[in-house]
């Protein structure tokens, strides 16, 4: 595996992670998941044209 399968995978299970489902998260609406959820298409664009 390379660095960049193992962070994508990382960044997937840290969205999940994020999702307001839980009773004290769900003030935050989509904030922290639409971050990361940013933050992972990023890096998968990045990682397809193969720069990252």
């Amino acid at each position: 595996m390379t660095i960049s399968t193992i962070l994508i995978i990382l960044l997937i299970l840290i969205v999940i992670g994020a999702l307001p489902t839980w009773n004290y998260s769900r003030s935050w609406g989509y904030g922290p998941s639409g971050g990361i959820g940013l933050l992972l298409l990023i890096v998968l664009i990045l990682a397809l044209t193969g720069r990252f």
